[in-house]
């Protein structure tokens, strides 16, 4: 497999490599690969299962972070948010001896003066190499912990929920202007009385698909649902389980690329503000395919709802593959979808 622009880049920077080799982030498992043909001792991790699946099997990581095998050289491909960056920087400085040598590699117009400063936190010599087919490494040695700041708490007013999220998820603890949308208008529907046929179907089994700090799983298991929180990122689960846990309510998580095993006609509502960027490129792929998918889960009678930019293609898909579908809300920038499978009787007429 061929190395692209960033990974090739931090392959030449980084030199021979030998001894214990740690792959954070291979989008491709390329990285991976070089450094097994160099004949490095390697382990890999990627928090995006479906970058994951795409390294040597026998060569993941699986964690925790332990004495048992410390790395000599980090390859770490940078996300773009500065808050992982600090977020991830801390967990490496706390395993690595100060010795150990990380080189992060990124695009140049992902990059930022603020990622040297989030690094500068847990190394003590951060440098950064000549850029190269708009690509960009930093080199990082000295690791020095430092307070953990993450996952951090946040206390969220409006919903009256406690939020905890890690430095690598979506809008970290933050409450983000399509999830605000999108609860404002559920709990408005949800304040209805039940015998209006606007009102939501009644607390039952619901999904948050995407659920990345956990609010919305949250919120709907303070409002009585069984809830099962999907998402592709580990930190994401890991960050919803302590956001349900902070409000004291039972949340399952699974790590999946859409909706995975889950059964057919198994769930009353399936809430989701889903990503439409995977990476730094821009990507409705995944939400298209999980409409499709949405209309086989979802009982008789349940319903979609869905936030998103106004200007996605989604209201025919939904219209096609899960039944009526209305606009509740609406703002400069976002739209909130309510879409409701057919009930059976309905179904057969």
């Amino acid at each position: 497999m061929t190395l692209d622009p960033v990974g090739s880049l931090m392959i030449d920077e980084a030199g021979p490599l030998s001894g214990r080799v740690f792959v954070l982030d291979d989008v491709d498992g390329s990285i991976t690969r070089e450094a097994i043909r160099q004949g490095a001792d390697v382990r890999a991790w990627s928090d995006d299962v479906r970058e994951q699946s795409k390294l040597p099997r026998a060569h993941v990581f699986d964690g925790p972070l332990t004495a048992d095998w410390v790395p000599d050289t980090v390859l770490w491909r940078l996300p773009r948010a500065v808050s992982g960056v600090e977020d991830l920087a801390e967990s490496l400085s706390t395993w690595l001896t100060p010795s150990a040598r990380v080189i992060a590699g990124a695009r140049v117009k992902h990059m930022t003066i603020a990622q040297n400063a989030a690094l500068e936190r847990s190394f003590a010599h951060v440098t950064a190499s000549r850029g190269r087919q708009r690509s960009r490494v930093l080199h990082a040695t000295g690791a020095r912990p430092s307070l953990a700041r993450w996952p951090m708490r946040r206390y969220l007013t409006e919903l009256d929920l406690t939020v905890i999220a890690r430095g690598t998820v979506f809008a970290t603890n933050r409450l983000d202007d399509g999830t605000r949308l999108l609860l404002r208008t559920l709990s408005r529907i949800t304040s209805q009385p039940r015998r209006q046929p606007s009102s939501l179907p009644t607390a039952g089994v619901a999904i948050d698909l995407g659920s990345g700090s956990g609010i919305i799983a949250s919120w709907l298991g303070v409002r009585g649902y069984t809830v099962t929180a999907i998402d592709v990122s580990q930190h994401a689960l890991q960050s919803t389980r302590l956001t349900a846990n902070a409000n004291q309510v039972q949340v399952g998580t699974r790590r999946s690329d859409g909706f995975g095993r889950t059964p057919d006609a198994s769930a009353d509502l399936i809430v989701s503000n889903p990503p439409y960027h995977r990476g730094a490129a821009k990507d409705s792929t995944p939400t298209i395919e999980m409409i499709r998918r949405a209309g086989a889960v979802l009982r008789p009678g349940g319903e979609l709802w869905l936030v998103y930019n106004s200007h996605l293609p989604y209201l025919p898909e939904l219209r096609r593959h899960v039944g009526v579908t209305t606009i509740e809300a609406r703002d400069r920038n976002y739209i909130v979808t309510r879409s409701l499978k057919q009930p059976e009787a309905l179904s057969e007429v």
